[in-house]
């Protein structure tokens, strides 16, 4: 389906060959362009006219005039053309035509034709291109051939698709290339003027002031200020009014305009519906608020108005009737006094519409700025912070007496009653897991006037998740006393507090247990005779807080005795009669006591004695050790042990009598021979040789306690042990056995052998 014939569309109705266009054919003669060939019409229209033609001038207004195509030898040239059409007006009163102007483009390169109708303000009409560019046909009986150069002049008539174009002028380099194709030119045309165009000039011209106006040179502020701000950092306290509050505020001074704009820094939860905006752009006056000003008070330019038709008025202003002229005395004008950057500086403060805003600081660039133009070296900032507000000490009434007091006083802080808080990073670190107990426990005496009482042996643990203690009677028979759970586990108070009172009760601490103290439990006294080894190992570890486990704090007071270094000498040699370099824990700690050291407390015995003690026996006697196994065997009535040896017979291929320890090992574990690891182990320590190798049946004999019967031994009983100590006040066990006293006199006076 062929496109219907509409402008734009590059081919002719007549379908045929020899209507479409075709390149031209040019040969040059000392630079002038020749068409040879007889193609339908292009730049040059009809060849034959254009053969006839001899023109004097190149048709190239650039170049060197070789052998180019037309698209290549015109590219980029354009021809101009002005023109207009002439319309007529039947629906307005005051105008009876129009005239429409317009921009005829003509582009020699393929003889296509664009047409732009310049945009008129107010004009009402759509312009803007009104041909798209395109080859444009003649008008009929000639419409299959198309508009070339040589249908163009100046002061014609030109009609594109029925519109008559009146062509008034060109520019010159249209008229200069007009000439070199051999085209006479005419002279150029006038151009009517638009009534509305014309009427609505002088409308407009008549509002307008006339000059001459007061220069206000704003440009060479914005080119050499542009993008340039200062910041400051400001505070608006109102917090003298009902309501008000501290504001952070950041102030922006443009440079380009001396604007001012001011933002406010919005806290996170400000629990209030904030605007970042504090005041909008604009010029801040000094004294403000001034008023309420006129209409037309505060401007740049003032008029005055003109009224009626005052001829002479009219003669004045140049025959163009009423309008407006400046007032040059300006009686009415209201200075006003505006914010620069010559008042602002860091520690002032500025008015801004009634609010008083301190300048707190500034960032770097406004400093370099006020360094540089003003010399300002100093910068005295000023804290945004607000004072710390008053702390308003809640006072809750006294302890009522029920429950305890951390719950009653929950019922004092909200309506609704909740349990009270733990700590629950000091429960889980505090807490025990494994073999970590985190508890400490004391041995305790109680202290009483009774005599029956003062026997009395307790266990005093302190739990470390929660700081609460617990009091347990070991059971001893013909004691006359029952024994068991003494107090239940709980939090102890200091004694001499009120019982009710608002204050919370100060409990016991860690701190404060140590060996040698005497605490009260709820009106009871007990005195700390020992402890376990956990509860040494934990004080010493954490020696800042237990300062009689500190070792450098119990040499330091033992340094104090310098001066009797000789005679302390003396007595641990007369100690020693066998000169062992080691004397037992009870003369050493009778030694320290009968020296009178000041402050030297019963902890501080035993933390000198565990560091300087001999080091035990590293493996008990074979024969101790089959007894304990033989006790174990015993009372699981384990008799397996034929089963055994034949099992390390088949494993004992060559018949050696021997296997490696880790096989005896597994054949233990794997016939569940009652023995603990330690022991087991203690025991084929003992019957291996060189070679890591043990004689099975030699050991599994032994073993057979049946077989081979060993003496009973007596259970180690501490309230039995020889040992008994006078400050102790009951038989206990001893931290250490012996003590190397050579040690603990070179490290505290530096002595000698």
């Amino acid at each position: 389906m062929a496109l219907p014939a509409l402008p734009g569309n590059n081919f002719n109705r007549d379908v045929g060959k020899e209507k479409f266009h075709k390149t031209h054919h040019w040969d040059f003669c000392n630079n002038v362009p020749l068409l040879l060939s007889e193609a339908t019409p292009g730049l040059g229209g009809d060849s034959r006219r254009l053969q006839k033609l001899k023109p004097k001038y190149t048709a190239y207004p650039k170049g060197d005039g070789s052998n180019e195509p037309s698209w290549a030898a015109f590219d980029k040239q354009v021809l101009c053309f002005d023109a207009y059409w002439e319309n007529e007006v039947v629906d307005r009163s005051h105008e009876n035509y129009i005239i429409r102007y317009f921009k005829i483009y003509f582009y020699p390169e393929d003889d296509t034709i664009q047409v732009n109708e310049p945009k008129v303000k107010n004009s009402g009409m759509l312009q803007g291109v009104f041909f798209r560019r395109h080859r444009i046909p003649l008008p009929p009986p000639n419409d299959d051939q198309f508009y070339t150069v040589y249908h163009f002049n100046i002061n014609i008539e030109i009609v594109f698709y029925g519109w008559k174009f009146k062509i008034y002028n060109c520019d010159s380099f249209t008229g200069n290339f007009l000439k070199k194709v051999g085209i006479k030119l005419n002279p150029p045309g006038q151009c009517p003027e638009d009534p509305y165009i014309r009427t609505r000039k002088e409308t407009v011209e008549c509002m307008q002031p006339l000059r001459p106006y007061e220069p206000y040179d704003t440009l060479r502020q914005f080119l050499l200020n542009d993008k340039r701000v200062l910041h400051f950092f400001c505070l608006w306290d109102d917090t003298e009014s009902m309501f008000g509050d501290r504001k952070e505020l950041v102030l922006h001074y443009f440079l380009t305009d001396d604007t001012i704009e001011i933002r406010e820094v919005s806290p996170r939860n400000p629990n209030r519906d904030c605007s970042n905006l504090f005041l909008r752009r604009n010029k801040l006056p000094k004294f403000g608020p001034p008023g309420v000003c006129q209409p037309g008070q505060i401007t740049d330019r003032i008029v005055l108005n003109m009224y009626g038709n005052l001829s002479e008025i009219s003669n004045l202003l140049n025959n163009r009737g009423p309008g407006y002229i400046m007032d040059k005395c300006q009686p009415a004008k209201v200075d006003q006094e505006f914010y620069k950057d010559s008042d602002l500086i860091v520690g002032s403060t500025i008015n801004v519409w009634g609010r008083n805003v301190l300048l707190c600081d500034c960032d770097e660039f406004t400093k370099f700025y006020y360094r540089t133009k003003y010399g300002i070296e100093e910068f005295a900032s000023v804290s945004c912070k607000p004072p710390p507000a008053p702390k308003i000490e809640r006072k809750y009434p006294p302890y009522t007496g029920f429950g305890s007091e951390e719950d009653s006083l929950r019922s004092c802080i909200g309506l609704i009653p909740t349990p009270p808080r733990k700590n629950f990073l000091k429960s889980m670190e505090g807490d025990s897991y494994g073999n970590i107990s985190n508890t400490l426990r004391f041995f305790a005496k109680l202290e009483t006037d009774r005599i029956p009482e003062d026997d009395r042996i307790f266990v005093l643990a302190y739990y470390l998740g929660d700081d609460t203690i617990s009091v347990f009677e070991p059971l001893e028979r013909n004691s006359g006393f029952t024994g068991g759970m003494f107090l239940k586990r709980s939090r102890v108070k200091k004694p001499g507090q009120e019982v009710f009172k608002s204050e919370p009760s100060v409990y016991i601490k860690s701190e404060e247990l140590y060996i040698g103290v005497t605490v009260n439990v709820n009106g009871y006294l007990f005195k700390l005779l020992n402890a376990d080894e956990f509860t040494l190992k934990y004080m010493e570890k954490n020696s800042d807080r237990f300062p009689y486990s500190n070792l450098e704090l119990a040499l330091k007071k033992m340094k104090e005795l310098e001066p009797r270094s000789k005679e302390i000498k003396q007595v641990f040699a007369a100690a020693d009669s066998d000169h062992t370099k080691v004397v037992e824990f009870n003369t050493f700690r009778d030694l320290l006591l009968h020296m009178n050291v000041k402050n030297l407390t019963e902890q501080d015995i035993i933390t000198i004695a565990r560091h300087y003690r001999a080091p035990d026996e590293p493996c008990p006697q074979l024969s101790i050790l089959i007894a304990k196994a033989h006790d174990r065997l015993k009372k699981s009535l384990y008799e397996n042990f034929d089963t055994l040896i034949l099992r390390c017979m088949c494993e004992d291929r060559e018949q050696k009598h021997v296997l490696p320890t880790k096989d005896i090992r597994r054949l233990c574990k794997a016939s569940r021979l009652p023995l603990k690891g330690d022991l087991l182990e203690s025991l084929l320590a003992k019957f291996e040789d060189s070679d890591k190798q043990i004689n099975y049946k030699t050991f599994f004999t032994i073993l057979n306690w049946r077989l081979t019967p060993m003496p009973n031994l007596t259970a180690e009983s501490f309230l039995k042990e020889v040992c008994e100590d006078i400050w102790f006040g009951m038989p206990s066990p001893i931290p250490a056995k012996y003590i190397q006293y050579l040690t603990f006199l070179k490290d505290v006076f530096g002595l000698d052998e």
